[in-house]
């Protein structure tokens, strides 16, 4: 058969309706014939069909058998039934079970064949979605959030648990933890990831121009409104707003935005028409909003309201065990960008890693990690090749009964792999290191 053309299994218990189908159609696809239910199972479990065209009735078999049987396969083969006109019922409840379509007897061969090819159109469009579905959130997803250690595997857990909700997220941590990468896996796990995620910094902005970013304003609403605004909550609807620094927000504004909390409803500044909008609403500080409402500056019963699940992200310092996870990830992604070969830590560089607090946090890490690479001059980024404030850290390394940096990467080895079912492609690749690289480190730390 020829690779390049789609496969399409003809079903029909009548030889010369096989045989004559399968002339007519075989310029476009490459035809496999069955005569029966049991035959038309055979080769679907062989060969990997694209489309079947079967008869409703097949003797003493039922085409909707077959149905079922495509139904259990992974990709599906799309399905067109042939029934006789008396039989259009049974070919609409064919259609109600996951049919595409159906033609009936005798065959108009022209409509059929567009019928097919539209078929196949659909299915490559499908196809072609689920792919870039699945590329948005390798890259936006929970992929993009490294590490393995209990604390990081916990939250993992908890998005994976709260992603596919309504409840509003409250993700608090020290600048630079990945608070808006926490939104962006949440939003893309979630229903709504076909719809806006908008991000909104409420620090950025002075009370006036937040108002006018959250809610819109109409035209003449004060002075510089030379038109009408659509806020944000209304460019969200039916996705996400993700407000981060929430605990800069004035007290006007908190107002505002506990009513369209409870309600679901807000007015434009300066205009009186009420406006529904469906939006799921994920913050996130690096202040203690509890204390902030203790000493009265946040309100508390706008807490309550965004503190339905609430996500503490550590800080780096807390999760050390992740370092080498997110060093390799981030040398790998900026070899890639500088055009450099695959390079490594050098010992050396690598304990200083472990030894600094990152008062940076993740984002400190990975600008640490571009500086070593755009310095580096060899094979390996040396502890020259670091910044200041890291290869001249006066910090002693980790000794007695915390973990060295070995027993952290064996950790994480084993991690990965346990998390990739004992895959050693799919583990190198979590690790950032190659295949070679990982088999290795598994001989050296006795772990085969």
């Amino acid at each position: 058969m020829n690779e390049l053309l789609p496969t399409l299994l003809i079903v029909d218990d009548e030889k010369a309706t096989r045989d004559g189908l399968r002339r007519a159609l075989e310029e476009h696809f490459d035809v496999y014939l069955a005569a029966d239910e049991r035959s038309a199972g055979a080769i679907l479990e062989a060969e990997k069909i694209d489309l079947v065209l079967t008869d409703l009735k097949l003797g003493g078999d039922n085409g909707m058998k077959i149905l079922e049987q495509c139904q259990a396969l992974s990709p599906q083969p799309l399905t067109v039934m042939m029934t006789a006109y008396g039989s259009v019922d049974t070919a609409v409840e064919a259609m109600k079970r996951g049919a595409y379509d159906y033609v009936t007897k005798p065959v108009n061969i022209d409509k059929l064949e567009m019928l097919l090819l539209r078929a196949l159109r659909s299915r490559n469009i499908e196809t072609e979605n689920r792919q870039l579905r699945q590329q948005i959130d390798k890259r936006h997803g929970l992929e993009a959030l490294i590490g393995s250690s209990p604390r990081m595997t916990e939250i993992l857990d908890l998005i994976r648990q709260v992603a596919d909700t309504k409840a509003t997220v409250l993700i608090q941590g020290e600048s630079g933890t990945g608070k808006e990468l926490i939104a962006n896996a949440i939003h893309n796990l979630s229903a709504r990831k076909t719809k806006p995620l908008l991000a909104v910094h409420c620090a950025a902005l002075s009370p006036q121009l937040l108002e006018s970013e959250l809610f819109g304003h109409e035209k003449g609403a004060f002075t510089g409104a030379f038109e009408k605004r659509i806020g944000r909550f209304e460019q969200a609807s039916h996705g996400t707003l993700f407000l981060d620094e929430i605990g800069e927000i004035d007290t006007a504004t908190q107002v505002k935005l506990l009513r369209i909390l409870g309600e679901h409803k807000f007015e434009r500044v300066g205009g009186n028409k009420t406006i529904d909008t469906d939006v799921r609403l994920i913050a996130a500080t690096n202040k203690k909003l509890a204390l902030m409402v203790k000493e009265g500056t946040f309100r508390e019963d706008l807490f309550y309201r965004i503190n339905v699940i609430k996500i503490e992200l550590p800080p780096l310092r807390e999760r050390k065990e992740d370092i080498p996870l997110l060093a390799a990830a981030f040398l790998a992604e900026f070899c890639k960008e500088n055009n450099k070969p695959n390079l490594s830590l050098s010992p050396a560089a690598q304990e200083a890693l472990q030894c600094y607090n990152w008062p940076g946090n993740v984002r400190e890490l990975r600008t640490a990690i571009e500086h070593g690479v755009v310095l580096c001059r060899d094979k390996e980024i040396l502890l020259k090749d670091l910044p200041p404030a890291i290869k001249n850290n006066d910090t002693p390394p980790l000794r007695g009964n915390s973990l060295n940096l070995t027993e952290m990467e064996k950790t994480s080895i084993v991690r990965a792999l346990e998390q990739c079912d004992q895959n050693r492609t799919a583990a190198a690749k979590l690790l950032g290191i190659s295949r070679r690289t990982l088999h290795r480190k598994l001989n050296e730390y006795r772990l085969e």
